[in-house]
């Protein structure tokens, strides 16, 4: 067997760096070196560190020992009158109580007070402290020489007085036995007075503590707050800006605490500033500390409630800042234990209930920070307010600080480590959610190269893992899709495209929906493949201009088609076409052979016309065809043989052959013509076309009557816009003669007239039409109704032979619910003069709904009118019906009136429905009269009224009033003989009426 040579270099395991085996060893030694070190910096050295803090706290000595004797016994009173000399006061001092401490109560007149300075050392210097903050001056004397040992302010001293820490001390040298002081203070704030006697050297490790104490808080919070604000200013957490700012605000309450809030970092604070700053500083940690709390815990707030209770506790702050300034220091420290109390209470109900609700470890760390908060920080408050030494002195303002801006901090890092918690299972859910959705998701890079994408999208793209990196955008996507991409990401989340497949990846009859942001320079979307969705919106949007019969446009097609074809064509032609009794195939041989007629016709116009005809079928038998760039002679002859192919050759359905006859209707249409006004000439143009028995063709060129007419209709119903009627309305009144008693009577009836613009008179059926057309014919006839009430109701006195006014109502209006409330009420307003009005109905209206007739003709007569029935005998009336309207009158149709004297039917028909109307219970009015012989033929048969050119035509308003009754009007010699001679009959029979 061959050797394997050395194993060393150059064998098995040879090479410069050695084999594999031999990396493998050294990487996974660097491994276990790592995580050795790792394991070392994370656990061994912050324990050791730990754990030697707490022995050097617990066994080492101090390094600026400081002991006193205590506090010293003295006597102390309030000068409230400021007026005592240090005689006096010494005299006042002998009954005082002695103590070792007295409570100022915010007062700031002087106070006095007297104390024996023991012998601290034989061989250093006596001093005595007076360690309070709110100490503004002090001045001492020897007791009972009052020999003055000087005078200390925050501004300066002299003498034997010196500053030292937060208050003042006095030098009294080497005593070889006690001495009798007498001393003169005022004090700011809620002062609490102590004297102490110590020798040089215990004053100097007291001074030197307390500055290593100021120095420790103030390096250790600051560096603190400095790098929570800075971490929080790069990180966009506004929260944490909020808690570096409570630390100073920490801070500043500690060094109030201490005394050595006169100065900052190193600066002494001008003594005349320290009261404003010291209110603004309290009122501005008490905001602070709401909203961190509000910040901190705005989710837990969301379920326990109250959240109206911290709101009202922010006011409460915002009201103390503002205190804060116009009142004075003594007068701002109740306002403070007020105010403040209130604010603190809230956060301890709200804390509590966080702690019943919530029970997470962030409220749990808050409370004990704001515990040691209110136990240190505000113990010299409460125990200035309430007396209690204990309380003030009983908690280091040093431990109670750091202690309280530690467990402040734990309960920020606990939120941290919350959120991070939250955000890490937002991600997992988003991963997972990315892997699983049926969307397909992707990243690009900015040369639209795919970075990643989620299975469905590989799936869907048929895509590796492998392509990432290699396969562009638009390898799988129609030509510019890249360019339309970046383009779509730019305009932000809501916008979205439709792309299509690409040739090369055979998805070329794909559609994908896609959406896309751009994000740190990366381009992040969604695509999902909507291709059946994309046919059936092509398929919905085909049949929603296109009729699915003939696969020809639709109604919404054609007017489509003309709309463009009228805005951008000068001249152009529209064919409208009908198919003359197509219903009779319909009826007699079923559906499916009209729909497959329909078809063929379709097909046949398709056939004659060009491809750049649009053409269509607008409902039921009736087609369309807008013939652009034809003029209207070419337009005559392609529908003249069009015609003749479809009138000529017949439709083979099945077995059948079926011969259809069809109308077209050809009109001429400008540039800027209006889509209804094009469709309405050509139907109106079809319409005379299937009305001719020989002309098939009817051709409206420009400029025709036809266009004129109807142009004057369409302004006319333009003319009745929304809720408005148009100008130039007016009545006229047309007389209605009795033929009992021609001339004891004035009664007629109301008819609308309109005046255009041009002056002309516009004819009532004109303007019917048109408020019908419009929608606005129940306001027309209100009009009518309220004007002419009020013209009753004016003219009144006037008219004393009137006993019935007729004013017409439309249909359409009868059947308005709106419009019959409002006309009752107008009734209910002129019910003086209802008497005078008789409403007439057409009876095919009346008989439409017989039981809301019969109810609208109750309400009439119980408002006292009167009902008659217009144009009876023109419509299919049934007796059987008629009896049970209880109209007043009948008022014959005047097409049996006025050809009665040529045809003797009339005649009999005519005195049929007097003797109908008479037999009823109701009056006779015969309309259209126009000549002598109706006339006396309607007398003989027994009519009641006549109406008509016999009597007048209509008349202003002001002819009637001027009038003695309606045969005043009766111009014709040989009428008015006749009429006179019916008076000459009737003279001393009564006036009839209708009742």
């Amino acid at each position: 067997m061959a050797s394997l040579g050395p194993r060393g270099p150059g064998g098995l395991f040879g090479g410069r760096f050695g084999g594999p085996l031999a990396r493998f060893r050294r990487a996974r030694a660097g491994s276990r070196l790592d995580q050795a070190l790792y394991l070392f910096s994370i656990y061994i050295v912050p324990g050791l560190i730990a754990f030697s803090t707490i022995v050097v706290l617990l066994l080492l000595p101090r390094q600026y020992p400081s002991t006193s004797s205590g506090p010293l016994t003295f006597r102390a009173l309030n000068d409230k009158t400021s007026t005592l000399t240090p005689a006096s006061a010494i005299n006042a001092l002998a009954n005082a109580p002695a103590v070792n401490h007295f409570s100022t109560k915010l007062a700031e007149s002087p106070i006095w007070f007297t104390f024996s300075a023991p012998v601290t050392s034989t061989h250093l210097t006596t001093l005595v402290e007076f360690p309070s903050r709110h100490a503004q001056t002090l001045e001492c004397w020897t007791v009972p020489a009052l020999q003055s040992l000087g005078r200390a302010s925050r501004d300066a001293v002299s003498g034997a007085m010196r500053t030292v820490k937060a208050g003042f001390a006095v030098s009294l040298g080497k005593p070889a036995s006690p001495t009798q002081l007498l001393c003169r203070g005022t004090f700011s704030g809620p002062a609490q007075l102590t004297v102490e006697a110590v020798n040089a050297e215990q004053l100097r490790n007291s001074a030197l503590d307390f500055q290593e104490s100021s120095g420790l808080i103030a390096g250790g919070l600051l560096t603190l707050a400095v790098f929570v604000f800075v971490t929080a200013i790069i990180n966009r957490e506004w929260t944490y800006v909020i808690f570096a700012m409570w630390l100073v605000g920490n801070l500043r309450l500690c060094a109030n605490a201490m005394g050595w809030d006169t100065e900052w970092l190193d600066r002494v604070i001008p003594p005349a500033d320290l009261p404003l700053l010291r209110k603004v500083t309290f009122a501005a940690y008490y905001l602070l500390t709401g909203a961190l709390f509000s910040q901190l815990f705005r989710r837990e707030l969301k379920i326990v409630g109250y959240r109206w209770l911290l709101r009202v506790a922010q006011n409460v702050g915002l009201v103390l800042l503002v205190l804060s300034i116009p009142l004075s220091y003594a007068h701002f420290i109740p306002a403070l234990w007020v105010l403040g109390g209130f604010g603190i209470s809230v956060l301890i109900f709200l804390l509590t209930r966080l702690l019943w609700k919530a029970r997470s470890r962030t409220v749990m760390w808050y409370v004990a920070s704001l515990a040691v908060v209110l136990l240190a920080t505000f113990s010299e408050v409460l125990g200035a307010a309430f007396g209690v030494r204990q309380l003030a002195a009983g908690v280091s303002p040093v431990l109670a600080a750091l202690t309280s801006s530690m467990m402040a901090a734990f309960a920020i890092a606990e939120q941290m480590r919350a959120e991070r918690e939250h955000r890490r299972q937002a991600q997992v859910e988003l991963r997972n959610t990315y892997e699983v959705t049926p969307i397909g998701l992707f990243t690009l890079d900015s040369r639209g190269r795919f970075v990643r994408a989620n299975p469905a999208l590989r799936e869907m793209l048929a895509m590796q893992k492998s392509d990432y990196g290699l396969r562009h955008w638009n390898d799988y996507f129609e030509p510019g899709a890249w360019g339309s991409l970046q383009a779509l990401s730019l305009k932000g989340r809501n916008s979205e495209i439709e792309i299509g497949g690409s040739e090369a990846h055979g998805t070329a009859d794909r559609r994908y929906l896609l959406k896309a942001i751009t994000s740190n320079d990366w381009i992040e979307g969604s695509l999902q493949d909507v291709t059946e969705r994309s046919k059936a919106i092509d398929r919905l949007r085909f049949l929603a201009e296109h009729d699915p019969l003939t696969g020809s446009l639709n109604r919404r097609g054609l007017e489509k088609a003309i709309a463009t074809q009228s805005e951008n064509a000068a001249l152009w032609t529209l064919a409208y076409i009908d198919l003359d009794r197509f219903k009779l195939i319909n009826d007699l041989f079923g559906h499916r052979s009209g729909d497959e007629v329909l078809k063929q016709v379709a097909d046949r116009v398709l056939a004659r016309f060009h491809d750049d005809f649009s053409f269509g079928r607008m409902g039921g038998d009736e087609f369309v065809c807008v013939m652009n760039e034809t003029s209207i002679d070419e337009a005559v002859e392609l529908c003249t043989r069009l015609l003749a192919e479809l009138n000529e050759i017949p439709y083979q359905v099945g077995s059948r052959a079926f011969q259809v006859k069809a109308s077209i209707g050809l009109v001429e249409c400008s540039h800027g013509v209006r889509v209804q006004d094009a469709l309405s000439h050509a139907d109106r143009a079809c319409r005379e076309a299937k009305e001719s028995r020989h002309n098939r063709l009817v051709v409206y060129r420009k400029g025709a009557a036809a266009f004129e007419q109807r142009a004057a209709e369409l302004k006319l119903v333009e003319s009745f816009g929304r809720n408005q009627l148009p100008a130039g309305l007016f009545l006229v009144m047309q007389p209605i003669m009795s033929l009992t008693a021609p001339t004891e009577s004035l009664n007629f009836e109301v008819l609308l007239r309109m005046r255009a613009a041009d002056g002309k008179v516009v004819t009532p059926d004109k303007i019917i039409s048109a408020a019908e057309e419009s929608g606005n014919i129940a306001a027309l006839d209100k009009w009518v109704v309220s004007t002419t009430l009020d013209w009753i109701e004016t003219n009144q006195k006037s008219l004393p032979k009137t006993r019935f006014i007729c004013v017409n109502l439309n249909g359409g209006s009868l059947n308005d619910e709106r419009f019959t409330e409002e006309i009752f009420a107008l009734f209910i307003r002129y019910r003086s003069i209802l008497r005078y009005l008789c409403l007439e109905i057409t009876e095919s209206v009346a008989l439409h709904d017989l039981g809301n007739t019969q109810r609208f003709i109750n309400r009439v007569h119980d408002m006292g009118a009167k009902i008659a029935l217009d144009d009876f005998g023109a419509g299919y009336t049934s007796f059987r019906y008629l009896k049970s309207l209880s109209a007043d009158a009948l008022k014959i149709d005047g097409e049996f009136v006025r050809s009665m004297c040529s045809h003797p039917a009339d005649v009999a028909i005519v005195e049929a429905l007097v003797a109908l109307a008479h037999n009823l219970g109701m009056r006779s009015v015969a309309e259209w009269v126009e000549d002598l012989d109706t006339l006396k033929a309607l007398h003989e048969i027994g009519v009641d009224y006549v109406q008509g050119y016999v009597v007048a035509k209509p008349q202003e308003c002001s002819a009637i009033l001027l009038a003695d009754s309606a045969a005043s009007f009766v111009a014709d010699p040989l009428v008015a003989r006749f009429i006179e001679s019916l008076s000459d009959q009737s003279a001393h029979s009564p006036v009839p009426n209708i009742a």
